[in-house]
């Protein structure tokens, strides 16, 4: 008889089992208990991956919730500030009307006047007699009626060497254009010896005098500037013709107004 049909003999109450059949016995014990730990250590794993996987759902929900309310309020966000650019454009464009009719207006309140630069200061003058030598020697025809206030104005900057500006109220912008013709007509006969501090009889060096329309503070920026970018641009004439600077290339070229920058970076 073989070592496997050999009977295992137990109580007399027992049944015989053989080797093979308690074999299967405890094979089948083994495989139940195993299959209890793995289907117990695997219901333990998934418990905790369901809990992971739903606290990940409740976060990603969380998240999503933040992220709506932040796009909203983005959004939102996003709607007044181009509402206020508009509201910025509209009012850049008001400004610059505002601006425009404000130097207008104050340019206008300048068209009786006449601005004298180079003029050599001296403390006992008078400066109503002065502006009538000056008449005298360019051969114009005004009296002191015609003129209603002469004064010298403040330095633009203190450490300046140059005498200060004198500003003429006349009686009308007529009588200013009368005396800025002479002046120019004076000039362009006198080309070698233009008005200057000697023709009305003032001492020490020789100080040409210069006389031209009132501008304000703006155009007269503008006036500057319309100089240079003619000098750079090779334009041979600048001119101011009540309160407005025009350029012209040459004699036989039409004179281009000058409104502001803009048209100055223009120029060819």
């Amino acid at each position: 008889m073989s070592s496997k049909d050999k009977i295992i003999y137990r109580c007399m109450a027992c049944s015989f089992v053989t080797e093979n059949k308690l074999r299967m016995i405890l094979q089948q014990e083994l495989s139940s208990i195993l299959t209890t730990k793995i289907k117990q250590l695997v219901t333990s794993e998934l418990n905790i991956l369901n809990d992971r996987v739903a606290g990940f759902q409740d976060s990603l929900t969380f998240l999503n919730n933040q992220f709506e309310e932040m796009k909203s309020s983005l959004e939102e966000k996003n709607a007044v500030i181009d509402s206020l650019k508009k509201d910025n454009e509209r009012l850049k464009v008001s400004v610059a009307e505002l601006s425009h009719r404000l130097g207008s207006i104050e340019q206008h309140c300048r068209e009786n006047n006449l601005l004298i630069n180079g003029l050599p200061e001296n403390r006992s003058e008078n400066l109503i007699n002065t502006v009538l030598q000056i008449a005298k020697t360019v051969d114009c025809p005004v009296t002191s009626d015609d003129i209603h206030h002469v004064t010298r104005i403040a330095k633009s900057t203190d450490v300046s060497n140059r005498s200060r500006s004198v500003v003429v109220k006349l009686r009308s912008p007529r009588i200013r254009d009368v005396v800025l013709a002479a002046v120019s007509k004076f000039n362009k006969k006198h080309q070698q010896d233009k008005l200057n501090s000697h023709h009305i009889e003032i001492g020490g060096n020789k100080k040409p005098i210069y006389i031209t329309e009132h501008l304000t503070a703006t155009n007269n920026a503008l006036f500057a500037t319309a100089r240079q970018k003619a000098k750079e641009a090779q334009y041979k004439f600048v001119s101011v013709r009540n309160g407005r600077i025009f350029v012209r290339k040459n004699e036989n070229c039409q004179a281009l107004l000058i409104q502001n920058r803009d048209t100055l970076n223009s120029l060819t």
